[in-house]
């Protein structure tokens, strides 16, 4: 009995569907799966499966994995959202200048004026969008540039070791034994100029020496690990070993550090603005609580004039809070396993409630 042979019109076919399988898979569609028949065809069958997803996806995949699997990170990034939103977008909507006299003097909320008026007539509610933008932008960039210089002394000093770690241990210890805020206060009284940079630029120089720390004590615990000698045996520079090796083991512990610098950050620019010591002229939330504090705003009974910023101080640093918590309970297997044994607990207790019932 004689095997039928495949013509040339079969092995064009056989060809064309390979090469249509394999298109397919670098475009990213599911892989199938190719049979042989006895006759000599081949037949593609598409498998279900996960789609090729870009680097891009998969990270925005795994922040909404992290916010929707803890319920403090949820609700503190749901609020933090808000007040980026109305930072980015809320100025594009009020076109009038925070400053200028709209109205008459600590006029109470109405449809003209949302939340009043100030003692000069300036619109409290123009000023509260307008201090948003500028107390989220300064607060973010500065906690993002303190977190910088933490990473970047402490990773250093725990890697180096020796003299470098021993300079840098003692810089970290005096700016550790100087009270932050008492210091933040002296440096912008003498600094010749005033404004949100300068503030900015004094919690950069007052608040990175906590987390440096402890940033150091973890890269110590690092520096001996199997990875990083078989990258120090490869002849890798110090730096790339310090930052690509031993810094995205640590994520977790810098994230924790920069909402913690964030609060920070926020709060004790609120704190140096209510004292004068920010430009009159700039509208924050602190320049806010400044004038309706110098005009006796709470004597007078304006509660629109420093309730609003007050409550956005504390909303914001509540939201960091929450966003910091939750990322500790989720990097540390001991708080997420004691979170799991509280829930599992409630849950007992509510059955046997039920039950009882």
């Amino acid at each position: 009995m004689n095997t039928p042979t495949p013509s040339h019109s079969d092995s064009k076919k056989q060809i064309s569907s390979t090469q249509t399988a394999s298109d397919k898979n670098a475009a990213g569609v599911p892989d199938s799966t190719v049979t042989l028949s006895p006759a000599g065809s081949v037949k593609v069958a598409p498998v279900t499966g996960e789609r090729i997803t870009s680097p891009l996806g998969r990270t925005l995949r795994d922040i909404w994995r992290l916010i929707s699997s803890n319920r403090k990170v949820a609700v503190g990034a749901s609020i933090i959202t808000f007040f980026l939103l109305v930072a980015i977008f809320g100025p594009m909507f009020v076109h009038q200048d925070p400053n200028a006299f709209v109205g008459a003097p600590l006029d109470p909320p109405s449809a003209a004026h949302v939340l009043g008026t100030t003692q000069t007539g300036q619109d409290v509610f123009v000023q509260l969008i307008v201090g948003t933008r500028n107390s989220v932008f300064w607060g973010f960039l500065t906690g993002l540039a303190t977190t910088a210089v933490s990473v970047f002394i402490g990773l250093i000093a725990g890697y180096m070791g020796g003299a470098v770690d021993d300079i840098l241990t003692l810089i970290i210890n005096i700016f550790l034994l100087i009270p932050g805020f008492p210091l933040a206060l002296i440096l912008a009284t003498l600094l010749p100029f005033r404004g949100l940079a300068t503030v900015s630029i004094v919690l950069v120089i007052t608040g990175w020496s906590f987390n440096a720390r402890v940033l150091r004590a973890q890269t110590m615990s690092l520096r001996d690990r199997d990875f990083v000698e078989a990258a120090r045996t490869t002849g890798e520079f110090p730096l790339r070993v310090i930052f690509f090796e031993v810094l995205p083991n640590e994520i977790s512990i810098v994230a924790v550090c920069m909402m913690g610098t964030i609060i920070y950050a926020i709060t004790a620019a609120v704190g140096l603005q209510f004292l004068g010591l920010g430009k009159s002229t700039d509208v924050s939330w602190g320049t806010i609580l400044y004038w309706a504090q110098n005009n006796d705003a709470l004597f007078l009974g304006a509660w629109w004039w420093f309730v609003p910023p007050g409550l956005c101080v504390a909303l914001m640093a509540a939201a960091l809070s929450l966003v910091n918590f939750g990322i500790d309970e989720i990097a540390n297997p001991r708080l997420r396993s004691e979170g799991k044994r509280v829930r599992r607990r409630r849950l007992l207790e509510k059955g046997s409630i039920i039950s009882h019932g």
